[in-house]
């Protein structure tokens, strides 16, 4: 049973409870969640079961799709109502266009500080660990992009909207900072992630539909989770050379048109899947090794 599940986590369980199910419904006990969702977020989490657990990296580095739902006017210490009220103002004074221009001002690239209840690891320990002993220390900004924000629906105080973003952005802390930006503070409501990597919510299993019995109907071969990425096909006589750790420099080795940098699923000419593989100025070498 090796492969990924497309799990539709719901409210009110945490990631390792999905973790759980898909342990007990598998019987094996190599499985890992792509991403942590917060218990009271919804929304796709693929999970990967035994040889696919070494793809998990290369899917929680994707792109991802929320739908969030903010409320303008108040501040909380987890950035969500999860948390106490530390700050309220009234936000009625603040019409939908300024709303909207800087909701839209935050698309691109831009320094996020992570909020203080995150599972970041500091000097070795958890945010949340010491967030919870009320101590709070500085953090640093990390380069995040978002790369959409659309369906914007502005109810003062309340806004939804559908943010595509790159991996390391906390949506939290998106809503923290409109809410700092318009002066009235905000925090999150609702979350529900719709889309990582090629996996959607169109195309998800709830996790509450999952059993031992119907289990092998789910899974996603490795190969089929990470089609994501272009396909190259190698010459038989350099494979072996490949699959024992080479970089290869002869560019003969396939007859397909590769880019430097850019990983690739690589096949033999029996179409067996290899692994994942990337060229430099030094030639071609697998990165992940995942053949049978």
């Amino acid at each position: 049973m090796d492969g990924v599940i497309n799990i539709f986590k719901n409210t009110g369980m945490t990631s390792f409870d999905v973790v759980r199910i898909i342990k007990k419904a598998s019987g094996t006990k190599k499985v890992g969640h792509t991403g942590t969702l917060d218990p009271e977020a919804s929304g796709v989490l693929p999970v990967c079961i035994g040889k696919g657990t070494k793809i998990i990296d290369y899917i929680m580095n994707s792109d991802k799709v929320y739908e969030v739902e903010l409320k303008l006017g108040i501040i909380t210490t987890t950035y969500d109502l999860e948390g106490e009220i530390i700050e309220e103002k009234d936000p009625s004074n603040i019409d939908n266009k300024e709303i909207l221009n800087v909701i839209n001002s935050f698309i691109g690239e831009y320094s996020q500080i992570p909020p203080m209840y995150s599972a970041l690891k500091q000097n070795g320990v958890r945010l949340y660990e010491l967030a919870r002993k009320g101590i709070e220390v500085e953090r640093e900004g990390r380069i995040i992009s978002i790369y959409n924000i659309e369906d914007i629906k502005i109810n003062n105080p309340y806004i939804c909207m559908k943010v595509t973003c790159s991996k390391g952005t906390y949506i939290r802390s998106l809503c923290y900072d409109i809410g700092k930006q318009l002066g009235v503070g905000a925090a999150m409501t609702k979350l529900k992630r719709s889309k990582t990597s090629k996996f959607s919510e169109d195309d998800s299993i709830n996790i509450s539909e999952i059993n031992s019995e119907n289990i092998k109907n789910f899974i996603i071969r490795i190969e089929d989770a990470l089609d994501a990425y272009d396909k190259i096909v190698v010459l038989n006589n350099y494979c072996r050379l490949l699959i024992n750790g080479v970089r290869v420099f002869d560019k003969r080795f396939t007859r397909d048109n590769i880019e430097v940098d850019k990983l690739y699923r690589v096949y033999d000419e029996d179409n067996n899947f290899i692994g994942l593989g990337k060229s430099n100025h030094q030639g071609f070498k697998i990165e992940k090794l995942l053949i049978n």
